[in-house]
């Protein structure tokens, strides 16, 4: 990955989950350097602020379980049309924000992609597949449906907007699931989602299972757009989200995922979401994810500083 334009986007939301504190995410990630971490590397670096959400509109559903819908509509007809505009200047970054923020970056990434005549391809880096429609969500907290509103399923119409674009299932790869509900599961079986769970990391390692897909990224000619969330990483080293799953990716195999990725020179967007710095440890989660982004971005292993105690 070459020197580029990094737009940064802050999307301060939080009504796709289930507690307060996502909205400080955007904050906790320019206070722990992304925009020096960024410009240390050769980038240049466009902050364009916090988003704010479309007109809210009154919006009902037959799932009674439903939270926030009317304002997560509002956050998708926002963010899908700034980041379908913003990817034509550069490599966005979304500093988020809840998940359920995805259903606007994908729509907008694949709304992009398909006027510019390229294949889309997503990496879904999570514990958990979020791919819920809005039928099928028990918990009603709407940062679980993003990915199944993008892969176009039934139940999203005269709700959501419209689609320009659906992603190919073919073309998205998720890794590091370990929490999946009933629904998902199946939905996920011959879906044609390429799925690797922290049990095929475990027996295959990270790097060989990420090569096989960008491998098929290479041989289309596709672009790749990254969706991190703080889960997909261990609790361990990554406190600070609402939604902790023990047995996450550790700090060398995320690292590697970035470094692979930057070798790549395939990603052209990337989502950081989960963030809740009201969890965190003196900001120790958002100063990973922006150590993990430089990886991505081009700090090597080599870069790393010695620290002395």
């Amino acid at each position: 990955m070459r020197q580029t334009t990094c737009i940064l986007l802050g999307v301060p939301v939080q009504d796709g989950t289930g507690r307060l504190g996502c909205d400080m995410g955007p904050s906790a990630y320019r206070a722990a350097g992304i925009g020096p971490a960024l410009q240390s590397l050769g980038h240049t670096v466009i902050d364009r602020g916090n988003l704010v959400p479309a007109p809210r509109r009154d919006l009902t559903h037959a799932n009674p379980a439903l939270h926030g819908l009317p304002e997560i509509v509002a956050w998708t007809e926002a963010l899908s049309q700034t980041v379908y505009e913003t990817g034509a200047q550069g490599l966005t970054i979304v500093l988020g924000g809840d998940h359920s923020l995805a259903a606007g970056t994908l729509a907008g990434h694949a709304r992009r992609a398909s006027e510019d005549g390229r294949k889309l391809f997503v990496l879904w880096l999570d514990a958990h597949p979020d791919l819920h429609t809005l039928e099928t969500t028990e918990s009603g907290h709407l940062h679980g449906v993003p990915m199944g509103y993008a892969l176009g399923l039934p139940g999203f119409a005269g709700t959501f907007p419209p689609l320009a674009a659906a992603l190919d299932p073919s073309r998205v790869c998720m890794m590091g699931l370990r929490s999946v509900d009933a629904a998902e599961r199946r939905i996920l079986a011959g879906s044609g989602v390429h799925v690797h769970d922290m049990r095929a990391i475990d027996e295959n390692g990270v790097g060989v299972l990420l090569r096989r897909f960008l491998d098929i990224v290479e041989a289309q000619d596709g672009i790749l757009h990254v969706s991190l969330d703080v889960d997909f990483l261990d609790p361990d080293i990554a406190p600070g989200v609402g939604t902790t799953v023990p047995g996450g990716a550790t700090f060398r195999e995320a690292h590697l995922i970035m470094e692979m990725l930057h070798d790549s020179g395939r990603v052209a967007s990337l989502d950081l979401v989960e963030l809740n710095p009201f969890l965190d440890d003196r900001g120790r989660t958002a100063r990973l994810m922006v150590d993990l982004t430089a990886s991505l971005m081009g700090r090597s292993v080599l870069d790393r500083p010695t620290r002395s105690y």
